[in-house]
C-alpha cells in the first residue's frame, strides 16, 4: 500500500514536470513566433555574391500577371503587373524591381499602398504589416518608355529593345524590370500569364502557350500562359511583322516557331531539325520539361541568341548564316539553346556565379548533337580545338568563379563543357548519361549550385569528385584529357 502510493506520487510529479516543460516549450514557441511576427522592411536585394542588389528579400512570387498595351509608333506602354506572392518574414514594407516607368498606383491586397522610388527599386508600404507566411496581391499601374538601362548590370544593354517596327526582349542577366515590376533574380521562379496588345498588323511573340488572339477597333491582344515556373530573365516580349508557324510535334511536345513574315521559307529550312533534336535530348536528358518548344527569329541580326523560355530568341543573322551554307555553326547554336531548356530554364541557377550550369551544359549538349549527326571523330575534334583555344596563352577566368564582370565568359561556355566531358571520359557513359538525367529529375522547376550537381555525381558514380571539380571549375589552369591526349599550358600531368 505505501509503495503504491509512492509510485502515484512519483506519477504525479511526472505529469507535472511533463506539463511544465510542455508549458515552457510552448512559451518558447509563442515568443519565437511572435518575434518572427515583428514587421520589418524586406532587404533590397538577395545578396547574390556577384549582384548583392539583384532582387529583394522577403517574399517569394507564386505568379505574375502581366497585361501590356504597346503603341509601336512611340515605343510606349501602358502596364498593369499583377503579382501573387508569400511573404517568408513579417513585412513593414517590400521592394520591386523596376527600371524607368512612371508609377501611377499600388495597391496590395486590393487596398492602396504608398510607394516611393529609389533608382532600380520601388518600395511599396502596405496598409496593414504583411505577417509571415500571409499570401498577398501586389497590383502595379504604370507607363512610359521601357527600356531604361539597369545599374551595376553587364556591359551591354539588356531588357527591352525597341527598332521602330519590332521590338526585342533579352532580359539575361537583369533585364526584366524594364518593362514590368518584378523581382528580378533567377532564385525566385514564378508561373506567368501575359496579355500584350498591339496594332493590328503586328504579332506579339512570348513564353509558353498562345492561348487567345482577340482582334478589336484596330488592336489585337496575343495571350500567353506560361504554367511552369520562369526565371524572369527567360520571360520575354517580341513584337514585329511576324508568322505563326506549326511544325510536326516531337512526340508529345508541340513545335511552334514565329518567324518574319517575308522569311518564313528559309526560316523553316534553317530550323527544321528542331523536332528531332527534341526528340535527341530527350532520350539523354529525360522528358522534354515544357508542353511547347519553338523559336522567335527576329527580322534584325543579334550577336548573341538567348534560350527564353520554350521559344528561344534569334536573330535573322542565324538564318542568313544556314542559307549561306554554314549549317554547322547555325545547328550549334540552335542545339545550345534547346539544350538551356533542361539547363538554365527547368534548373536553373541558385546565383549567377553558376552560370556553366547553364552554358557549359549547353555548351557540350551542341557537342553531343554534333556526335550524333557526324560521328565520333568530328566530335572530337570539335573538342580539341575548344581544349587548344582554353589551354593557350590567353587568359580566362575558370569556369566556377569568372567574375561578375566576366559573366559570360567563353570559359564557362567552352571550359565548362569540356569539364562535363573530362567527366564523361572519368566516370563512363553510363554513370555520366545517369548523372545529367537525375540531376535534372531532382532539381526541375528548381534551383541548383555547382555543389549539387558534384552531389549528385559522386552519388551516381560512387566517386569522390571534389577534386576533380574543384581543379576544372576553380583552378586558373585547365587540367588535362588524357584520354583525347590533350595537356594545357601550365597544366599538372596529373591530379
Amino acid at each position: 500500500m505505501f509503495l503504491r502510493r509512492i509510485l502515484r506520487s512519483r506519477a504525479a510529479v511526472t505529469l507535472v514536470l511533463l506539463a511544465v516543460i510542455v508549458a515552457f516549450n510552448g512559451a518558447l514557441f509563442t515568443l519565437a513566433w511572435a518575434q518572427a511576427q515583428v514587421p520589418a522592411p524586406g532587404a533590397d536585394g538577395v545578396g547574390d555574391p556577384y549582384y548583392p542588389t539583384y532582387g529583394n528579400g522577403g517574399y517569394d512570387v507564386q505568379h505574375y500577371d502581366i497585361d501590356l498595351i504597346v503603341d509601336m509608333a512611340r515605343n510606349f506602354v501602358n502596364g498593369t503587373t499583377v503579382i501573387e506572392a508569400e511573404a517568408t518574414q513579417a513585412l513593414s514594407t517590400f521592394n520591386l524591381d523596376l527600371a524607368g516607368l512612371e508609377v501611377e498606383a499600388v495597391t496590395v491586397n486590393d487596398l492602396p499602398a504608398p510607394f516611393e522610388r529609389r533608382r532600380l527599386e520601388l518600395i511599396i508600404t502596405p496598409q496593414e504589416p504583411l505577417l509571415a507566411g500571409e499570401q498577398f496581391t501586389t497590383t502595379v499601374i504604370y507607363s512610359g518608355q521601357p527600356g531604361a538601362r539597369v545599374e551595376g548590370s553587364v556591359n551591354f544593354n539588356t531588357g527591352w529593345q525597341y527598332g521602330g517596327d519590332l521590338v526585342v526582349v533579352a532580359s539575361e542577366p537583369a533585364g526584366s524590370a524594364t518593362w514590368y515590376p518584378v523581382n528580378d533574380h533567377p532564385s525566385d521562379k514564378a508561373t506567368y500569364n501575359l496579355r500584350i496588345t498591339v496594332p493590328e498588323g503586328f504579332f506579339a511573340a512570348s513564353t509558353g502557350n498562345l492561348t487567345d488572339v482577340i482582334t478589336a477597333d484596330g488592336m489585337t491582344t496575343y495571350v500567353w500562359d506560361m504554367p511552369q515556373l520562369m526565371a524572369a530573365y527567360l520571360s520575354m516580349v517580341n513584337i514585329g511583322d511576324y508568322k505563326l508557324v506549326t511544325e510536326a510535334p516531337a512526340g508529345e511536345i508541340e513545335i511552334r516557331n514565329v518567324f518574319p513574315s517575308n522569311r518564313v521559307a528559309d526560316s523553316q529550312t534553317t530550323f527544321g531539325r528542331q523536332g528531332e533534336m527534341v526528340e535527341f535530348f530527350s532520350d539523354l536528358f529525360g522528358a522534354y520539361p515544357f508542353d511547347a518548344y519553338g523559336v522567335v527569329v527576329t527580322d534584325a541580326p543579334l550577336g548573341f541568341a538567348l534560350e527564353t523560355q520554350t521559344l528561344s530568341l534569334f536573330g535573322i543573322n542565324t538564318v542568313n548564316s544556314y542559307m549561306a551554307g554554314f549549317t554547322r555553326g547555325a545547328e550549334n547554336i540552335i542545339a545550345h539553346e534547346l539544350v538551356h531548356q533542361w539547363y538554365g530554364n527547368s534548373v536553373t541557377p541558385e546565383r549567377w556565379q553558376d552560370i556553366w550550369l547553364n552554358e557549359g551544359f549547353a555548351t557540350y549538349g551542341a557537342w553531343l548533337w554534333l556526335e550524333h549527326t557526324e560521328g565520333r571523330a568530328v566530335f572530337e575534334a570539335a573538342l580539341i580545338d575548344s581544349y587548344e583555344f582554353m589551354s593557350s596563352e590567353r587568359r580566362f577566368p575558370p569556369p566556377g568563379d569568372p567574375s561578375p564582370q566576366r559573366l559570360f565568359s567563353v570559359s564557362v561556355y567552352q571550359r565548362g563543357g569540356l569539364a562535363l566531358h573530362a567527366l564523361r571520359e572519368r566516370v563512363g557513359d553510363d554513370a555520366f548519361f545517369e548523372i545529367l538525367r537525375t540531376y535534372h529529375d531532382r532539381f526541375a522547376y528548381g534551383n541548383a549550385t555547382t555543389a549539387d550537381f558534384v552531389a549528385v555525381a559522386e552519388e551516381i558514380s560512387g566517386e569522390a569528385l571534389a577534386a576533380f571539380f574543384n581543379a576544372w571549375l576553380f583552378d586558373p589552369a585547365i587540367p588535362p584529357i588524357p584520354e583525347l591526349g590533350l595537356v594545357g599550358v601550365g597544366s599538372p600531368e596529373t591530379f
